[in-house]
């Protein structure tokens, strides 16, 4: 099957997934990830976008970011990717990429796939064990949005906002759903629409969004085609069959 292009939208927020090369590791230390980090703000500096939320793991980078121009994230992502891979090799004396290939991606419903979004990335160490809470792991976002540290590259989004009238607030009221965690089925979502490029929200959003675009928005529905009763092997069309009519008289 031909691979779908790659689905972006200026205006709307994106979960991006970008894994290592062939299982190996991205960051050997802080160090690396501290590097990472700045090149990224960096190439966001640089590009038309907002950048909400993050998390480094060990074999993959997960972003949360919204452009505001046509193209934006793929310049971001190109830059930041080669500039990473020279600074990674320089430092440990290695040759080669260290992605898979391109990074993945969806593009979501600000107004009701955006907070989970943000809470799959902060809560993502807690769930693979690398942490015991959201606050122990320096290496994700969390920090800013649950009043740990200031973050000024990271860009606020209006859900965020709406938790509370006060920083206090705010920040408590995040922190406790993020000390809820997602769901195993909300994670699965967003990591599956994520690493297949099918847009995330309601059937409106996604009806709207593909007015803009001829590329599929959605997996196609499953199942074997249903059959004509009575009709034995017969598949079910997808167009309406005319009604035949009454019988012509036969000749005599």
């Amino acid at each position: 099957m031909a691979r779908l292009p790659r689905l972006s939208v200026p205006g709307l927020p994106h979960l991006l997934i970008w894994r290592a090369h062939h299982g190996g590791e991205l960051f050997a230390d802080a160090s690396d990830r501290l590097a990472f980090l700045e090149l990224l703000t960096e190439a966001v500096r640089l590009q038309p976008l907002h950048w909400h939320g993050y998390v480094l793991l060990a074999q993959q980078v997960r972003l949360l970011l919204t452009p505001l121009a046509e193209g934006a994230v793929s310049r971001a992502m190109q830059a930041l990717g080669r500039s990473y891979v020279r600074r990674y090799n320089l430092r440990h004396g290695q040759v080669g990429t260290l992605w898979e290939g391109r990074f993945r991606g969806t593009v979501l419903q600000p107004e009701t796939e955006l907070l989970p979004a943000l809470l799959s990335l902060d809560t993502q160490p807690v769930r693979l064990g690398l942490a015991r809470t959201t606050a122990e792991y320096a290496w994700s976002s969390h920090g800013h949005y649950a009043g740990l540290r200031h973050e000024p590259a990271l860009s606020v989004p209006a859900v965020y906002w709406q938790l509370g009238n006060t920083p206090f607030e705010r920040e408590a009221a995040y922190a406790a759903l993020a000390a809820r965690g997602l769901s195993e089925a909300a994670q699965q979502r967003l990591e599956q629409a994520a690493l297949k490029g099918w847009a995330l929200g309601s059937p409106d959003f996604v009806a709207q969004l593909q007015q803009q675009t001829a590329r599929r928005l959605q997996p196609a529905s499953r199942g074997r085609p249903r059959l004509e009763p009575g009709g034995a092997g017969v598949r079910q069309s997808h167009v309406p069959i005319p009604h035949p009519g009454p019988a012509r008289p036969q000749p005599s």
